[in-house]
């Protein structure tokens, strides 16, 4: 096959319309645009519109505030997705899995503010990890296969 022998399947591609070439055509005077105005003009954009009466997105009390300058930006890592890399070796169990241990893998792309660790997925593997914030049942989890979960002084296990 070469490039200029490739075509479209039979029935693909159809011809566009012409519009508003004479009434013969069935599309000509207004050609499908409706009678005269805005609506009839190219470049319309009128989203929310609603013909000079105050807009719902106006009408309606404005209400909370958003609070994202405070946001952490944890990154979450599962207990399955931590056995995977384990068996295709990309992680070593005997050393301390950190942030930049799951960047290095591949497991993370950036570490943000810390990883959470959660119990989606088994592990089989007797691993430390150390972590900013982790679930009961991850704790619960990697403490059953042998390893062990380093949180921060102060942090707590949350459900």
């Amino acid at each position: 096959m070469k490039l200029n022998e490739i075509k479209d399947n039979a029935g693909a591609h159809y011809r566009k319309k012409r519009l508003g070439r004479g009434i013969g055509s069935g599309k000509g005077k207004t050609a499908g645009q409706g009678g005269k105005g805005q609506l009839g003009r190219s470049g319309v954009a009128i989203n929310g519109f609603e013909g000079g009466q105050t807009p719902l997105h106006r009408r309606l009390p404005k209400r909370g505030f958003n609070n994202k300058i405070f946001q952490k930006d944890y990154k979450v890592v599962n207990l399955g997705r931590l056995q995977q890399a384990l068996d295709a070796e990309k992680l070593a169990a005997k050393d301390t899995i950190d942030g930049k241990a799951l960047v290095a893998a591949g497991i993370l792309r950036r570490v943000g503010d810390g990883v959470r660790l959660l119990a989606k997925g088994e592990l089989k593997t007797a691993i430390t990890i150390e972590v900013v914030g982790a679930s009961q049942a991850a704790i619960a989890a990697v403490e059953k296969a042998g390893g062990k979960v380093v949180l921060p002084e102060g942090a707590t296990a949350e459900a």
